[in-house]
């Protein structure tokens, strides 16, 4: 016989908890389970840790305004002083981007570096 809940029910129970916290609260995983009760006690880890992933997701897109899914999956309260990077670029960019990497012989990543500097510089304005 299985003891327990399913991992949705577990996931729902855990983001009514997270948006009930207050603002700034540090370790976000594990004060939401302590606050889990009977439920978080009966759960496996497996299925606590597969919730918690879903609750993260959920909270960051529910409720952007409070939460925001750093690039490590990290769940961090939205102080207004970080602002999400936009990791989007079109095809063509990309391709564009790709063969200027090849014709100036250097990687992607450093010719974004020197464009950067040249713009900080004032080169491209």
């Amino acid at each position: 016989m299985k003891v327990g809940s399913s991992k949705t029910k577990l996931a729902q129970g855990m983001l009514e908890i997270l948006i009930q916290l207050p603002p700034g609260s540090s370790n976000l995983k594990e004060a939401v389970v302590a606050r889990l009760g009977l439920l978080g006690e009966m759960s496996p880890t497996r299925d606590i840790d597969e919730a918690w992933k879903q609750t993260k997701k959920k909270a960051a897109k529910d409720y952007p305004d409070r939460f925001l899914l750093n690039d490590r999956m990290v769940l961090q309260w939205n102080d207004g002083k970080t602002v999400p990077l936009d990791k989007n670029i079109s095809a063509v960019n990309f391709k564009k981007l790709n063969h200027l990497a090849r014709r100036e012989n250097c990687s992607v990543d450093k010719l974004i570096s020197t464009l950067i500097k040249s713009y900080e510089k004032g080169i491209c304005r």
